[in-house]
């Protein structure tokens, strides 16, 4: 599946890339993001899909533990249950 950021958050970065805020207009809390955390929500564009993700971070990160695919694909779900990201194919509807 192609992710992309949902229309409705909100979002500060550091300089450094290596941390992000995200305030889903609907929340009360925002979400904080850092190192891989980050990577991951820098590389959600509504462009990769979630291999091409697993791939970026697999050329960056080392995978020590042989988890990092089932460990993104949880992150992703994470991120979908706050409604920070939604499928490519959901934008403008």
């Amino acid at each position: 599946m192609t992710w992309r950021h949902s229309t409705n958050v909100a979002q500060v970065r550091t300089e450094s890339a290596n941390r992000v805020a995200l305030l889903h207009l609907d929340a009360t809390q925002p979400v904080v993001l850092e190192g891989t955390a980050a990577a991951i929500w820098e590389l959600i564009d509504g462009q990769r899909t979630e291999q091409g993700i697993l791939a970026e971070l697999e050329a960056s990160f080392e995978d020590q533990s042989g988890q990092m695919a089932s460990q993104v694909a949880e992150f992703l779900a994470h991120l979908q249950e706050q409604y920070l990201i939604e499928p490519a194919s959901a934008a403008g509807q």
